[in-house]
């Protein structure tokens, strides 16, 4: 009985308050709903984005370093070498003997044309006297003629011996003069033994040996000016703008990489080439380092300001 009575409590208890809990819960979803909405932030306005250009990449090519003299010395005639005075890297002056040609028959035939001319010489001597005898001869008859001391047959006997001696001394003066000229072709010919140096410079390769055979046109050495130096390299025609005549160039090596060079462009063909649209440019290296040499490949490139863009 006691018990019945606990349980009854208990129940009536639990009834009392699940009423209440209702209550609160509907009161707390009341109070959520009706509270208001929280404001947003404007979002930020959007920000115009600027194109930046990428600055301009000047144009460089590479090409090689020249002198304004450079040249093959071939052989002039057919020949065995017999003498080689100069190497590769020599210094030569004009005119200097690079190497030499048998010319022992060449000097044969100069010696007997030049005792050939001079008795030509000789005898064209002997006839031009003559022929002033002769003459003086025939002005005397002349007189004697017409004073009637000489007959007309005496003379035609000075005159005939005029015509002669002057007729042998045509003779001789053009045989002379052949003579004159069998000697300076051979003479041409003995020089054409000796090879020689067409300008002062250096020589750059060498293709003979001793006792070799040559041509007539067979290149045996190529002879190179050290200065002035030169730039030699082409552009594009869109890129003739960075190149015009007078503009600074900076010219690099990669077998000097510390070393710049400074050049300026001197001259600019004034013709493109259409089958490669370029044009081609000569510049003139200023204060060459010693370094430089005839034939290297450089690196060009337009000299830039201290602001980077390319100088003009």
């Amino acid at each position: 009985m006691k018990t019945s009575s606990i349980h009854l409590r208990l129940w009536l208890a639990a009834a009392v308050a699940i009423p209440a809990i209702l209550a609160t819960g509907c009161d707390s979803h009341d109070s959520v709903a009706s509270s208001p909405p929280a404001l947003k932030a404007p979002a930020p306005a959007p920000q115009a984005i600027h194109a930046i250009e990428p600055a301009k990449v000047p144009y460089r090519t590479t090409g090689p370093l020249v002198a304004e003299q450079q040249s093959d010395v071939a052989a002039q005639r057919d020949g065995r070498v017999v003498s080689i005075s100069v190497g590769i890297g020599d210094r030569v002056r004009r005119g200097q003997e690079l190497a030499a040609l048998d010319d022992r028959a060449l000097r044969t035939a100069v010696e007997s044309h030049t005792a050939k001319l001079d008795s030509l010489h000789a005898q064209v001597r002997e006839w031009e006297s003559e022929e002033k005898m002769d003459s003086a001869d025939l002005r005397r008859a002349d007189q004697m003629r017409a004073s009637k001391i000489l007959s007309e047959e005496g003379w035609e006997h000075v005159k005939y011996k005029l015509d002669e001696v002057t007729s042998e001394v045509a003779r001789y003066r053009a045989d002379e003069a052949a003579a004159a000229a069998d000697l300076k072709t051979a003479k041409l010919q003995l020089e054409q033994c000796h090879i020689l140096a067409p300008f002062a410079g250096v020589v750059g390769r060498q293709s003979l040996r001793l006792a070799q055979e040559v041509k007539q046109g067979d290149v045996l050495f190529w002879i190179t000016a050290e200065a002035p130096l030169r730039i030699l390299f082409t552009v594009p025609e869109s890129e003739m703008a960075s190149y015009p005549t007078g503009a600074p160039l900076d010219l690099t090596s990669p077998g000097y990489p510390a070393l710049h060079q400074p050049a300026r462009v001197l001259r600019v063909s004034p013709v493109v080439d259409p089958a490669s649209d370029s044009v081609q440019v000569i510049g003139a290296l200023i204060h060459p380092s010693p370094l430089l040499k005839p034939g290297m490949s450089m690196q060009i490139n337009p000299a830039l300001s201290s602001e980077g863009h390319t100088a003009q």
